[in-house]
């Protein structure tokens, strides 16, 4: 599934955005900390904001996620002038004053409008999101970043929370994967689920990534699997085995289980507590299996380490079966069902 198949599931201005946060490639995670300060500002309802306060909420955010983890792979060189250098070397002062040194918030508004603000709503390739969320104007210290009617939509909203959590779990594991260490082996391996705590873990280290709500509800487009309705913040929700996790002990009881681990990410799926509840030990319909193949094949389309956690089940969760797509994948479990 390319970007395109993804957003005609869902032709909005919420696909839109997704689509930027959780299918872009990310050699930085710069767009992360943009798209946070875009929020931020829109739920203040502003249409209008100066760049050099914008940077400011810009800079805060990237200064707070420095502590947490890097937001370079190691391979990049950073210069003495880069942003994230700066940001690296003016991080305690930041933080003491709550607010961005001169000098940081001078690089960030020097720096922003090349560095990140072109590229936000760029995807792989040559394509880009068909709603844009804000445009620059102005020449100078006169430079204004005015926010669209779409993202002030999206950020008034009631999914505005679901949006912010999304974005957050997309930067914990693109952190995670640009981690020392960590970063090779989420590649190599992919993340496993730690049940006590429902989030997504780094195999070799056993680290905590991100929740598996907010790491993937996204690719769903913030739908329950089961129903298809909005999954809202203040619904309860629940981590689906879309093929129920009883198979491997009621099979397992009586002979052996031929099929795949069932407690992967590719067979778990955000849902209603609800509908989980109601579904129970049942076996997936078409339907459902139609969405968790769309929402797999998305997946698919994201960085590491989420693409190759689904690529390692694809490639060899069933021995001796050679599934190149996730419909024929999940065709292949039912047969063994």
């Amino acid at each position: 599934m390319r970007g395109r198949e993804f957003f005609d599931q869902d032709a909005s201005a919420r696909a839109s955005w997704r689509l930027a946060v959780l299918m872009g490639a990310n050699s930085r995670t710069y767009k992360f900390a943009l798209g946070e300060a875009l929020l931020e500002c829109a739920r203040d309802g502003q249409e209008a904001v100066p760049l050099a306060e914008f940077a400011a909420t810009y800079s805060m955010g990237m200064v707070r996620h420095l502590a947490q983890g890097p937001q370079a792979p190691q391979s990049a060189e950073l210069g003495e002038k880069d942003f994230l250098t700066l940001a690296a070397q003016e991080s305690a002062a930041t933080l003491d004053a709550g607010r961005p040194t001169e000098q940081l918030l001078a690089t960030a508004v020097r720096s922003m409008p090349t560095m990140v603000m072109q590229k936000f709503h760029n995807l792989r390739g040559d394509s880009t999101v068909p709603h844009t969320f804000y445009e620059l104007t102005g020449v100078g210290r006169q430079r204004v970043v005015r926010l669209s009617p779409d993202l002030l939509r999206l950020a008034q909203s009631e999914q505005v929370a679901g949006l912010a959590a999304e974005l957050g779990a997309r930067w914990s594991i693109v952190e995670s994967s640009f981690a020392a260490g960590v970063g090779r082996s989420l590649i190599k391996d992919g993340v496993t689920i730690d049940w006590d705590t429902l989030k997504l873990t780094d195999k070799r280290r056993r680290r905590s990534v991100a929740g598996i709500v907010p790491a993937v509800v996204g690719f769903q487009h913030g739908r329950c699997l089961v129903c298809d309705g909005i999954l809202a913040p203040s619904d309860p929700m629940a981590v689906d085995h879309v093929f129920p996790f009883s198979l491997m002990h009621r099979f397992g009881s009586v002979g052996s289980w031929h099929g795949p681990d069932l407690d992967a990410l590719w067979n778990l799926a955000p849902a209603h507590a609800t509908c989980n509840g109601t579904k129970s030990d049942r076996l997936p319909t078409q339907t459902e299996l139609a969405r968790l193949a769309a929402r797999n094949e998305a997946i698919m389309q994201s960085p590491h380490p989420l693409r190759r956690t689904l690529q390692l089940s694809l490639n060899s969760a069933l021995p001796g079966r050679n599934a190149t797509t996730w419909l024929a994948f999940l065709g292949a479990v039912q047969m063994v069902v």
